[in-house]
């Protein structure tokens, strides 16, 4: 777009700021604190949505409420994806102040060490994950204090959940160290491999979202601007330049120009969005949605990835999980102790142990995730079934098939085309056979004998291929992790986006710093490693001096040729593989 190509508009505010963020979530939120931190720059945040202020944001347990309202989702479709039976996927992104950390379940996974390190060998210089340790522990304050691993004084509280009295949640760490896997007492610390207790972006009892964490401390700095309900339509590109931001508030078409940069933190649906809405991206895409081309970069909105996962359930033999608390006299108890107190049931996200394991031998870190669930319950927070109950969220975290976001016009309240192409290669499909047979293996070793019964799902024949791939294209469902789309890379990368500083190639002022920078998805939830971009990229555009760690982290000493330790290293059971008992 050019000058010309604006409309009139409208201000009742400053119209010109030394930096312009575009999106204020996970990693919006962070940019705003830390830039602002300088006194004698003018920011501004631009988000489409609200304040992103509610109790059931607030409250961990309720986190199914504010993913299901239009208030604070997107509300965003993939396509009918081909490999799923044409099923058209949720893919639900935070809208508001906090963005998707104020609709996610709160999760705090970083990923392995090696996959900051696979950022680097593809082009991501200097994103190794000794450079990246230190954002990780400047954003944090860990429950336990800081380490060589975790931090001490940061603005994002992560703890271990408030609830493991629980026996199941310590008899499914059991039943992975029966099953021939390691423990783990952080996962985030020097190893990840192994099962051990998970953790969570919760502090005091309530979620710490990004507005909590980073923006509420920074609201009182004159140098802060911020805006909401701005929807933004397109950035202003002048001889090469990204020099303004045009929007919509209240109806009213507004322009704001930047000094120094604009941010682009919308996200991995938002960003390439609005890149492609500004004439930026891929020739073919911009010319079908009619819009100007203003600059080549073919990577735009591509290479999008996610992760999938499905839940194995299981009857519970005994009366001590979640379903036994699902009444509305019991939720209103669990809501009013919360309220009271920020304890109890309501304080946590009830995923407080998990796994991280390998597929096969050759692997030098693990592939597949578990979250232990203490209940047998839908994301909309009703009961899976009559009875108690327990399940395991679980899927493989390293794919190889990549889609798309791609506009269709050039109308901002016209949603993209998204397309993910899940399990669209042969390895995709073969990972998911080999995760629901160890899987399988895990949940029926003796530490969970007397708490299992029945296999409600997939409680399918799972040494028939055919069947396997069946029950998996018709009750996969996305784990909420696109990225990638607006990827990070070397010169001679042609579908890199950005380099290895955030700047959008070939354009000066223009940066984008979220999700979608990632080279590669990493193993693991999205919204840790969001975060810490956002604070290494904040360093970076400061001029600081860049950091650096020299901790090491674990790798299995037998990766290339055994999978599981011990005497566990054997085949699968083949009347497990048939039916559980």
């Amino acid at each position: 777009m050019t000058e010309a190509a604006t409309k009139s508009v409208s201000n009742s505010h400053k119209t010109s700021y030394d930096y312009i963020i575009v999106g204020g979530g996970s990693a919006g939120c962070v940019l705003a604190n830390r830039l602002s931190e300088d006194a004698h720059s003018q920011v501004l945040l631009l988000e489409a949505g609200g304040n992103g202020r509610s109790l059931f944001v607030d409250m961990p347990t309720a986190f199914a409420i504010p993913m299901a309202s239009k208030v604070f989702n997107w509300g965003y479709y993939s396509e009918p994806e081909s490999s799923l039976d044409g099923r058209a996927m949720d893919a639900a992104r935070g809208r508001g102040l906090g963005g998707s950390s104020a609709i996610n379940g709160m999760v705090y996974v970083r990923g392995h060490a090696r996959d900051f390190d696979e950022w680097e060998s593809v082009g991501a210089t200097g994103w190794n994950y000794q450079n990246c340790l230190p954002y990780f522990q400047r954003a944090e304050t860990w429950m336990h204090g800081g380490d060589d691993y975790r931090g001490g004084n940061g603005p994002l509280g992560t703890s271990n959940g408030n609830n493991r009295k629980n026996p199941i949640y310590q008899a499914f760490i059991d039943a992975g160290e029966q099953a021939g896997y390691g423990l783990t007492d952080d996962y985030n610390g020097y190893r990840q491999e192994g099962f051990g207790p998970m953790h969570m972006t919760v502090q005091d009892g309530v979620r710490a979202s990004t507005r909590r964490a980073y923006l509420e401390p920074a609201r009182s700095r004159a140098n802060l601007t911020i805006i909401t309900g701005a929807e933004v339509d397109r950035l202003v590109v002048t001889e090469g330049i990204a020099s303004a931001v045009v929007f919509t508030r209240h109806g009213v078409e507004q322009r704001v120009t930047a000094r120094r940069e604009i941010i682009l933190s919308a996200g991995s649906i938002g960003s390439p969005s609005i890149l492609q809405r500004s004439g930026i991206g891929p020739a073919s895409v911009l010319q079908q949605a009619g819009v100007r081309q203003v600059h080549e970069l073919a990577g735009v909105g591509e290479n999008l990835t996610d992760h999938l996962e499905v839940y194995f359930q299981y009857r519970c033999r005994q009366p001590v999980t979640l379903n036994g608390h699902l009444s509305p006299l019991a939720k209103l108890k669990i809501g009013a102790q919360w309220l009271l107190t920020k304890t109890g049931l309501g304080a946590s996200n009830h995923f407080e142990s998990c796994g991280f394991i390998r597929t096969r031998a050759g692997l030098e870190w693990p592939d597949i995730q578990y979250h232990f669930l203490p209940g047998a319950i839908r994301y909309d927070g009703k009961a899976a079934f009559d009875g108690h109950g327990f399940q395991v969220h679980v899927g493989p975290n390293k794919p190889e098939s990549r889609g798309h976001v791609r506009i269709k016009s050039a109308d901002p309240q016209q949603a993209p085309a998204i397309v993910f192409n899940y399990l669209a290669t042969e390895k995709d499909r073969e990972d998911w056979r080999i995760c629901l047979r160890l899987t399988r293996e895990i949940l029926c070793q003796p530490a969970l004998d007397e708490y299992r019964g029945d296999e409600i799902q997939p409680a399918v024949d799972l040494s028939d291929d055919d069947a396997v791939d069946a029950w998996v294209r018709a009750n996969v469902e996305t784990a909420y992790h696109p990225s990638c789309s607006c990827r990070m890379g070397a010169l001679d990368d042609d579908l890199a986006v950005v380099d290895p500083d955030c700047r959008v190639r070939g354009l000066g002022g223009l940066r984008v710093v979220d999700s979608s920078v990632f080279p590669q998805i990493p193993n693991g939830n999205l919204n840790a490693p969001t975060i810490m971009v956002a604070e290494r990229a904040a360093a970076l555009i400061r001029g600081e001096t860049m950091q650096t760690s020299v901790a090491p982290t674990w790798i299995a000493d037998d990766w290339q040729t055994k999978q599981r330790v011990g005497d566990a290293v054997r085949p699968l059971n083949d009347d497990l593989l048939r039916s559980a008992p």
